[in-house]
Parts: structure tokens; sequence; C-alpha cells
């Protein structure tokens, strides 16, 4: 049986950009599988929705490439700074370059590694909750965004106080891949900002002359030996700020949302260190931040479908194992449910997530000590949602609860 060129396809339109998307993407998603098992259309290609074909064709490094020339080209941005700054990005690097680049830095996020950071991402969330807790009331998300990217500062060897100045720039960043070219003045603002602070980085480090164990001693090694050139240090440190900014913290806000429908289980993770990582786990399942567009660099044939090279492809894994079709009753939160149909939260092929391993005992260890510090929390507002493509999650989750002291701080030693 010959295959179907995917542009004969009789396939729905799926309003990925709305803000009723990404609202609730389910009633969509329903259509699009009613007229197609794991095909839809969006503005500038095509969706794959479901998990078997995204599990199937995510990996292909040798068929597929993330669109970053594709979304520069979408966003008006080809030759400015901000599109040269991510056609240049580590991820969208291919072959020896990017095994090169992501080898520089890969050490620092591999499991031992994370799990000696697990003093710091206590102390950082301890600190951050002895400064809200008293406050009774406060916007989740906002609190979110202080935590990860102040352990990211400390790996780095940078200093937290500086994160005020960056925040706005590492926010808009993550709104690279939302394909409004309204965002382009912003994101260049923000790349300037970016790269002025890199800079001031690496010469204070330079002029102070000390040696350290730290992510940024590391690159301007790199840089001294060769490995890296000036411009991939500094371009690599904007990334890993923006890495350890925008995906972990927005996973942290989506995961306190699901639990607030469940006050039995925020005690339980308030109690049980372990039951944090089922419960994490999925949340990961039932939503995270990253939505992966794709173009296709040689023809595939997948499913009785020919897709041509050249097209735009946006895979749906952080929507994944909402698919009916691997799991059963996907919309129920049950951090005790099968998951032999694992999330597909961090990608996969060459370009799965380098910091996997550090979101995960963030989140987990996070959810552990806020559970301990909020107690009986509910929602206080509105929730606001982020534009879906790109990095998706909620801009503001505005939560009520009673505050227990500092004293309940747990000792339990998180499994690293």
């Amino acid at each position: 049986m010959s295959s179907v060129q995917i542009s004969k396809l009789s396939l729905a339109d799926l309003p990925i950009e709305t803000p009723a998307f990404a609202r609730d993407p389910n009633p969509e998603l329903a259509k699009a599988r009613l007229q197609h098992p794991w095909l839809a259309k969006f503005s500038h290609g095509y969706v794959v929705h479901s998990y078997r074909a995204i599990r199937d064709l995510l990996p292909r490094d040798d068929k597929l490439h993330i669109a970053i020339s594709a979304v520069v080209e979408i966003m008006g941005a080809t030759g400015s700074p901000w599109g040269n700054f991510m056609r240049d990005m580590m991820i969208g690097m291919r072959g020896p370059d990017h095994v090169r680049v992501r080898g520089a830095v890969a050490g620092f996020f591999k499991p031992r590694r994370v799990a000696a950071q697990l003093d710091r991402i206590r102390s950082t969330i301890s600190d951050l909750l002895d400064k809200w807790a008293p406050k009774g009331e406060f916007d989740f998300a906002e609190f979110s965004a202080k935590f990860p990217i102040t352990v990211m500062f400390g790996l780095i060897g940078g200093s937290p106080a500086d994160l005020p100045r960056i925040q706005q720039a590492l926010e808009t960043q993550g709104l690279s891949f939302s394909m409004d070219p309204s965002l382009l003045p912003d994101l260049e603002a923000g790349l300037r900002v970016m790269m002025a602070f890199t800079d001031e980085l690496i010469a204070a480090r330079r002029e102070d002359g000390g040696v350290r164990d730290d992510l940024l001693q590391a690159l301007i090694e790199a840089e001294d030996s060769g490995v890296l050139t000036p411009r991939e240090v500094r371009e690599l440190l904007f990334f890993l700020f923006g890495a350890g900014y925008d995906t972990s913290k927005n996973q942290l806000t989506l995961a306190v949302s699901m639990l607030l429908e469940r006050p039995d289980l925020w005690e339980r993770c308030a109690t049980d260190r372990d039951y944090c990582i089922l419960a994490v786990e999925e949340a990961f399942r039932l939503a995270s931040p990253s939505n992966v567009p794709r173009v296709v660099i040689d023809d595939i044939e997948y499913e009785g479908v020919f897709i041509p090279k050249g097209t735009h492809l946006i895979f749906l894994n952080n929507l994944a194992t909402r698919d009916p079709a691997v799991v059963t009753d996907p919309m129920t939160y049950d951090p005790e449910r099968d998951q032999s149909n694992r999330h597909l939260a961090f990608g996969r092929g060459d370009h799965q997530c380098l910091g996997m391993h550090l979101a995960r005992l963030q989140i987990e260890e996070g959810l552990h000590l806020i559970a301990q510090r909020l107690q009986n929390p509910m929602l206080a507002g509105e929730i606001r949602w982020r534009r879906f493509p790109g990095v998706w999650g909620i801009e503001s989750l505005p939560i009520r609860f009673d505050a227990a002291p500092a004293a309940v701080r747990s000792s339990v030693t998180a499994r690293a």
C-alpha cells in the first residue's frame, strides 16, 4: 500500500496559538483525534499529537532537526542579532558541533553531580519559604520563579542578587518559540541584557583569578583550551540561565495546581519524600512546559503518511500522555497509576533535556518542603495561562494557605 502525501490528508486545524487552547487543549485535541489518529494542522505546518507517533518519530535525528530556522523566519528575525543567536544555540546544532558543545557542560548534569546540589536546593527553597510563607497568600507562579534559577546561579557560579536584573530577559526568551513576530523587539532587548550580563560575569571571574568547581569555570577553561569559542561560551551561559529559569518553575507551578484539588495528596507530599517522586512524575505525565518544533530534513514515511523534506512539525510531547489510546482516564491526576507508557516531557533523541535530573530533584525536593510549610492551600483567584507554543505553563496561580513555622523543615534525605 502506497503512502499518502501529508498535504492530501483531511486534518483538523489545531489552534495552538490561541488563549483558549492554552487554557484547555482537551476539546480541540479530542476533535483532532477524531479526524486523524496522530496528525493535525496548524498555521505554519503540522502537529503530531499521539503518544505512539511522538515516541516513534521524535528520536529520528537522522530525519528531523529542531526548527530554529523556520521559527526565526516566522518571527521575521533572519539576520538579526536575536535570529543569529537562535541559529547558533546548542539546541540548533547537529553532529560533531552538538557533541562538542554539549560535552563541555554535560558532566555537571549527570546524576552524581546533580545529587551534590541537594543542600543548595534545600537551603534555597527554605530561605524563600522563610520570606514568603508568613504572607499567608501569594501568587505561586511568582514565588516559583525565584527557586530553580537561584539554584542555577549557584551551579554556574553567579550571584542570585543579579536575578532581578535579568529576570525579564529570561521570561521573554521563554516566548522564543511562540511564533509571534510582535515579540521580536522584546526578544532583541532581552538578548542585549543577557549578553552584557554574561560578559560581565566572565570578566569578573577572570579578574578574580580563582579556580572554582562550577559551570562558569568549566566554560572559561573550555574557551581557553579551544573547545569553545568566546561567543559559544556567552550564548551557552544565556541558554543555561534560561533553561534553569523557565521550564522547572513552570513545571513546579503545574504540579502544585494539580495538587490543590487533592488535599490528601498534598499532606502526603509533606510527610513522605518518596511519594513526591510519584507526584512529580504524574504531573509531568499530565502536563509539562515544552512542545517541540522540528523540521523534516529527509523524507519520512510513517504509518502510511509521506512527510516530505522541509515540512514543519510540532510535537506535543507535553500532552502526549493525555492520549486515551495509551492512558486510562488520562485527565485524572493519580500518582499511583501505572506509568508503563512513560511521559515524554524531556524529549527523546540527541536533544533530550540536558538538565532533566536536576529538574526532577529540584521539583521533588521543592514540593516536599513547600507542602510542609504551606498547609491547607487553596486557589485564591483566577488561573492565567502562558501561550502554548514554546514554553507553556501557568502565568499566575494565586493561593492562600495556613503558614507553618520554619521548625517543621524535614530531615528526610532525598533520593538522589
